[in-house]
C-alpha cells in the first residue's frame, strides 16, 4: 500500500471511487474540488488515460460533456463557461485559465510538475483552474486569473481563497539560464528573480530531492521555487496572504503518488485539478 506524503496543514486526503485525491479544507464549504494522483487513469500514458476523464468527472458529479477542460499551451489565455449560456461543449479551447459561475459544469487543468491553480470567490461563488508552468509564471498567469475572474463575473481579489496543489519543488526543478531570463525579459523584478531561482536545491523535510538528480551542480543552471513564485504573485494580484493554501508537496519527490514529467519523461501520466461550484 503506498503511504500518502504529509500535505501542508490545509490540506487533507480524501479517498475518492477512482483513487486518493487531496482536497483543500478552506475551499470545500464552497466548491466541490480536488487534486488526483498518479493511481487515477489520467495518471497512467495509454489508452485508458483518456477514458479517465470520465472518472474525473464524475467525481465532480457533473457529466463529462459538462466538465470544461483545455488545451494548454502554457499562456496566459483565459475560456469562460458563463451561467446560462452554452456550456461546455465541442473540442477543448487553448487556454492555460477556464473559469465558471455555473454549479452545474465542473472547471480543471491537468498537471504532470507545473502548478494546479483553484480559485473560489467567497462572495460571488464564481470558481477557476489555472495551470501555470515557468512559462505561465513568467507570463504572470496566477495574476491573469485574478484579473480574470475580476472581469468576468465581479469578484474582488480579497474574496478570493486559493489552493495550490502538489508541483515540482526547488528540491528538484533545476532549470537554465533560459528559464532565468525568460523571467528578467519579461519585467521581474531583480529581487523577486533572486527568491525565486536558487543555485543549490532546497532542502525541504518532507519532500527529498528526486533520486535521479545529478549530486553535481551545473555552472548557469539554478533551482525554480514555483510554490513561492505563485504565492507572491497572486499576493501582488491582492490575494491576502492568509487566503492561499499550497499544499507543499513536490511530484518529483513522490515518486509512488504523483505523475512528474521532469523525473519520468515522456511516459509521464497526468493529474487533475478540478473545482465546481456549490452554490
Amino acid at each position: 500500500m503506498v503511504t500518502l506524503p504529509k500535505p501542508n496543514g490545509g490540506f487533507r486526503w480524501v479517498q475518492l471511487e477512482a483513487g486518493p485525491a487531496l482536497m483543500c479544507e478552506a475551499l470545500q464549504p464552497l466548491a466541490a474540488h480536488f487534486f488526483t494522483t498518479r493511481s487515477w487513469r489520467i495518471g497512467e500514458r495509454t489508452r485508458a488515460a483518456e477514458g479517465g476523464w470520465d472518472e474525473v468527472a464524475a467525481a465532480a458529479h457533473v457529466d463529462v460533456a459538462r466538465l470544461g477542460r483545455l488545451h494548454q499551451v502554457h499562456g496566459t489565455a483565459a475560456a469562460t463557461y458563463k451561467k446560462g449560456g452554452a456550456g461546455r461543449a465541442g473540442a477543448p479551447p487553448h487556454a492555460d485559465i477556464v473559469l465558471t459561475d455555473d454549479p452545474s459544469i465542473a472547471v480543471g487543468v491537468e498537471t504532470a510538475d507545473c502548478l494546479p491553480i483553484l480559485i473560489v470567490d467567497r462572495r460571488t461563488h464564481a470558481v477557476a483552474a489555472a495551470h501555470a508552468g515557468w512559462r505561465g509564471l513568467a507570463a504572470r498567469v496566477p495574476a491573469v486569473a485574478v484579473d480574470r475572474i475580476a472581469s468576468d463575473f465581479g469578484s474582488r481579489a480579497d474574496d478570493l481563497l486559493v489552493a495550490v496543489g502538489p508541483a515540482i519543488g526547488a528540491c528538484c526543478y533545476e532549470v537554465g539560464e533560459d528559464v532565468r531570463v525568460a523571467f528578467t525579459q519579461a519585467g521581474v523584478l531583480a529581487g523577486e528573480i533572486d527568491r525565486w531561482f536558487r543555485a543549490q536545491p532546497a532542502s525541504l523535510e518532507d519532500n527529498p530531492s528526486m533520486r535521479t538528480l545529478p549530486a553535481a551542480r551545473r555552472p548557469d543552471h539554478w533551482f525554480f521555487d514555483g510554490w513561492s513564485c505563485v504565492r507572491e504573485q497572486l499576493e501582488s494580484a491582492g490575494v491576502p496572504q492568509d487566503q492561499i493554501l499550497t499544499a507543499d508537496l513536490c511530484t518529483a519527490s513522490h515518486e509512488a503518488v504523483f505523475c512528474s514529467y521532469r523525473r519520468d519523461g515522456a511516459v509521464a501520466g497526468r493529474m487533475a485539478a478540478v473545482i465546481r461550484s456549490k452554490k
